[in-house]
């Protein structure tokens, strides 16, 4: 994946950066009720609501330059585009990874994960498949709503963000679904998370109403 180098000295937020380089757990998060009614027809159609959901947080994550960059040893890089390595479920329990790119029409986006999807079922592996730093770790706990979450992180820090999202509910007429965004907090703040949120609201409807 292309990507640039960033002169963090210049940068306005080189204090920030500075500090939180130092910590131990350098990561700041957030979690979100989201409000997915208008993706219900489509789940209703035999979409995948993981894929739906999958692609809007893909895109609106991408349109954050700050989610899109890394930290890489003593430089912060800042890559064009990220795709996402997800976890699938398999039939023993286990689960897998796989790795995909949204950077395409959704009509394109979901025949192409759904043949990825399958293909890496067929052959689990848990090797995201190469430049790791440029992804977003993505994950779904289906089987509860949630209002936090605690993820694993490795030592030392890496600087990916992760994406993830719980079971949906109803609430009056709206259906929710709890998406939570974990990033360093060297290279994000609360600004951004929120810039993602609402990136986030704007790929939901333009699913919803056939603009994707």
């Amino acid at each position: 994946m292309d990507c640039r180098v960033i002169q963090m000295e210049q940068d306005p937020r080189r204090e920030q950066y500075a500090y939180f380089r130092t910590f131990a757990n350098p990561y700041v998060g957030l979690t979100v009720n989201v409000d997915i009614t208008g993706l219900m027809v489509r789940k209703e159609r035999g979409e995948s609501l993981f894929l739906l959901v999958l692609y809007a947080v893909s895109k609106a994550a991408n349109s954050v330059p700050e989610l899109r960059r890394r930290i890489r040893g003593d430089q912060v890089v800042e890559y064009d585009w990220c795709s996402t390595s997800h976890t699938v479920a398999l039939d023993n329990g286990a689960y897998c990874y796989c790795r995909l790119s949204a950077d395409m029409l959704l009509a394109d986006f979901l025949p192409y994960a759904k043949a990825v999807q399958e293909q890496a079922q067929k052959e689990p592996s848990l090797d995201d498949g190469g430049d790791a730093e440029s992804l977003f770790f993505v994950s779904c706990v289906p089987w509860a709503s949630y209002t936090a979450i605690v993820q694993p992180v490795p030592a030392p820090a890496d600087s990916n963000p992760r994406i993830t999202w719980g079971k949906y509910f109803r609430q009056g007429e709206r259906t929710l679904m709890p998406v939570t965004l974990l990033a360093h907090h060297a290279l994000v703040d609360g600004l951004h998370i929120a810039r993602f949120y609402e990136a986030l609201s704007l790929e939901l409807a333009a699913i919803s109403e056939g603009r994707a």
